[in-house]
């Protein structure tokens, strides 16, 4: 049975995902930033973006400026939506020089939401072939440590992505020693069928994760990297259990090939049929943190 609480959506619009897979995936600003538009209207209250810096090995380093250029001009007509860039996992860098393009945003005044990825995660995806390596993305506990230190600092919401369970079980002994920004949002990752990590989008798998954080009063959302959160009755799982939902074409690998803005519109209905509608851009963070 839903909660009956507002649906908050997830617009992930670009992502490493190539034009030859999409060829409505954004990569411009101006395409950006068009999308984004849209993708509010569908219904979406978060939208996520990478720039063309990719984040599995170098740069270190990312360049703050397409953020602030696109968000900028998305806050004109939409103040106040929440966006959050992506960051370098390259393993040979401090933390600081991987997160310094979200500092420096902050410090601009062009942040409203920063990003941690919760652990380090072993890449492979499958294929004819068999399995593909790719290197090793992520952050370190005291890596962790440091973000979750700074985003309580700046009092900034936090998207943070879990995609294994360790992951989860590092970010809630945070929680549980009160070190975790007080708005901090939880980011189910379930493997698509090629991705060789995290739990398959399951019923079953979205259950052990559900237990894990009962009792917390942290928000989660579900999303699929490689997959297809709708196709697979992931999202509809989520729904059912109060969760929330992330779309977009940085994750989605089913057949079609859709805009963002109608995997938004697509979660929008499925929540309006289980009784949740879908959050407005001023209700989100009463959604989330109430």
């Amino acid at each position: 049975m839903s909660s009956g609480k507002p649906l908050v959506i997830e617009a992930a619009i670009n992502g490493s995902t190539p034009r030859d897979t999409n060829p409505n995936v954004p990569r411009t600003v101006d395409e950006i930033v068009t999308t984004a538009l849209a993708c509010i209207d569908a219904g979406a209250t978060i939208v996520h973006n990478h720039n063309d810096e990719p984040n599995v090995g170098e740069p270190s380093a990312h360049s703050a400026d397409p953020y602030e250029a696109a968000w900028r001009r998305v806050w004109q007509t939409r103040p106040g939506v929440l966006i959050h860039p992506t960051t370098s996992g390259e393993r040979t860098r401090a933390i600081t020089d991987r997160f310094s393009h979200i500092v420096e945003l902050h410090q601009r005044g062009a942040l409203t939401m920063a990003t941690a990825d919760a652990g380090c995660l072993s890449l492979a995806f499958d294929g004819p072939d068999g399995p593909t390596a790719v290197p090793v993305f992520g952050n370190s506990a005291a890596d962790v440590d440091h973000v979750f230190q700074w985003c309580r600092e700046v009092d900034l919401p936090l998207h943070v992505s879990i995609f294994e369970p360790g992951f989860l079980m590092l970010t809630l002994a945070h929680h549980n020693a009160g070190r975790l920004p007080k708005r901090t949002k939880i980011q189910l990752y379930f493997g698509g069928p090629s991705a060789l990590f995290g739990l398959p989008p399951t019923q079953a798998s979205l259950n052990a994760y559900v237990e894990m954080i009962s009792g917390t009063g942290l928000p989660w959302m579900v999303g699929v990297p490689q997959g297809d959160v709708l196709g697979s009755g992931l999202a509809e799982a989520a729904l059912r259990a109060g969760g929330h939902v992330r779309v977009g074409l940085e994750d989605y690998a089913g057949q079609e090939r859709p805009t963002n803005e109608q995997l938004v519109a697509r979660a929008a209905d499925l929540g309006a049929q289980h009784g949740r509608p879908a959050a407005g851009v001023d209700d989100a963070m009463a959604a989330l943190w109430g």
